[in-house]
């Protein structure tokens, strides 16, 4: 009887859903910390950002992040720095941005104007200099 109250228990509880972020503030930058977009997932939790003053950094998710918030290509995330001159291309991902949050930011002039927003990785790449994949398929004219 003991096994089926924990089942019951276990089974009333909601997983998988977060609260809804409409009612939380919108998180600034303070000192030490930067803006950036996500360009690769480099796995383990690592992942290649470029923040917005023009660096190149290693970005860790945070233990307190990890399997809760999932982070895509494209994404802008909101990034501590660190203080160790050897470690001056690491950085800490601290908060991830919504969609809605995003163009907030760049309304209220935290983000430069020509941030892009909900970029796929490709749209990324192609914008950075680098070319988009050619099928080998061409068309003939009927």
């Amino acid at each position: 009887m003991a096994t089926n109250n924990r089942k019951k228990q276990a089974n009333s509880r909601r997983r998988g859903t977060d609260e809804k972020d409409s009612h939380k503030e919108l998180l600034f930058k303070e000192d030490g910390q930067e803006y950036a977009q996500v360009l690769r997932m480099l796995g383990d939790g690592r992942m290649a950002c470029t923040c917005y003053d023009g660096e190149a950094r290693l970005g860790l998710i945070r233990g307190s992040m990890r399997k809760k918030k999932w982070i895509k290509v494209g994404d802008i995330v909101l990034v501590g720095l660190r203080g160790d001159e050897s470690s001056d291309r690491k950085c800490d991902i601290i908060h991830l941005y919504s969609t809605d949050e995003s163009r907030s930011l760049q309304a209220f002039g935290e983000l430069p104007s020509t941030a892009r927003i909900n970029q796929t990785g490709m749209d990324l790449d192609v914008a950075a200099g680098g070319e988009a994949a050619d099928n080998d398929f061409e068309f003939e004219d009927i």
